[in-house]
């Protein structure tokens, strides 16, 4: 595609969440450590709340690749388990011995036991739960109740859980009161600012092994706004108008090629506009080539 023409050794704007393009933002910043610090301390669930497409993902595999040695760590990238699924899945990961035809309560004991001579070992475990607002309420009260293993001296399972603004929704839900209050500590992931979406920009441009000026200062300030600081927004225009760029000769990227990648983005809140905006100021400048 265009990584030859800008230099990349690879896609510098892939959705794919790679450790390799984090980019540790005060937001992100502030959620990754309030974690490490929480899990360090064995506090017992971990909230961390971001609208879509704001990096929750990411920061699962960051906060999952920074989690060694004393931890063992269970990841639940889909959480619309059935709480027999969900204990199935747990005693599966922690290495627990394990049947599908185990009665709950063998189970739980089972489960109870691995937790047990890992602890004994000096190891805790931590289960991260992505898109935590999928899960429903009966696994949840389920996690819960796993959650009330303990020793006298600390929990047994940690939970951290990561998902949409309905989650803070679910958990206010009066059934789910013993968990909330069991919450100790709670982040929220907020947009990046302009600044943030350039330094954002800059930064994935250089791990891909490409120039950090391709875009044009107007270009990163169109693509800010547009973008609402959403860092899977970004990457959408930003590849977008790569293409567009490319796809013109040009070695850089400019206010018309992010324009035309806002109005052929649907989740941006600009799009009928810069649409209107695209067509006329493309119409203008044709007569020199389009080189606006």
């Amino acid at each position: 595609m265009y990584l030859n023409h800008f230099g990349f050794a690879e896609l510098p704007f892939s959705l794919t969440p790679d450790t390799q393009f984090f980019l540790n933002q005060q937001s992100h910043r502030d959620a990754l450590n309030t974690m490490l610090v929480a899990l360090q301390h064995c506090e017992g669930f971990i909230k961390i709340v971001g609208e879509v497409g704001t990096g929750k993902t990411l920061l699962c595999r960051i906060l999952l690749a920074r989690l060694k040695h004393r931890f063992v760590t269970a990841y639940i990238p889909n959480p619309y388990l059935t709480p027999d699924e969900l204990k199935a899945f747990v005693a599966q990961e922690i290495g627990a011995q394990y049947d599908p035809s185990m009665q709950t309560h063998v189970l739980l004991t089972s489960i109870y036991h691995k937790l047990m001579q890992l602890a004994h070992n000096g190891k805790q475990v931590v289960l991260v739960v992505d898109e935590a607002q999928a899960m429903p309420r009966e696994t949840i009260e389920s996690l819960r109740l796993l959650t009330n293993l303990e020793t006298e001296k600390r929990k047994l399972l940690q939970v951290v859980m990561l998902g949409q603004p309905e989650l803070d929704h679910l958990l206010s839900r009066p059934d789910l009161r013993q968990l909330k209050q069991r919450i100790i500590f709670s982040e929220y992931l907020h947009p990046f600012s302009s600044r943030g979406v350039r330094e954002y920009i800059r930064h994935r441009l250089d791990a891909a092994g490409g120039r950090a000026d391709v875009f044009t200062p107007s270009a990163l300030w169109l693509l800010s706004q547009g973008a609402g600081g959403i860092p899977r927004l970004i990457n959408i225009i930003a590849h977008k108008a790569l293409i567009s760029a490319y796809g013109r000769g040009l070695i850089r990227v400019g206010v018309m090629q992010v324009a035309k990648a806002i109005a052929d983005t649907a989740e941006t809140r600009w799009t009928g506009k810069l649409l209107a905006w695209h067509c006329r100021v493309g119409a203008y400048f044709a007569p020199f080539g389009g080189r606006a």
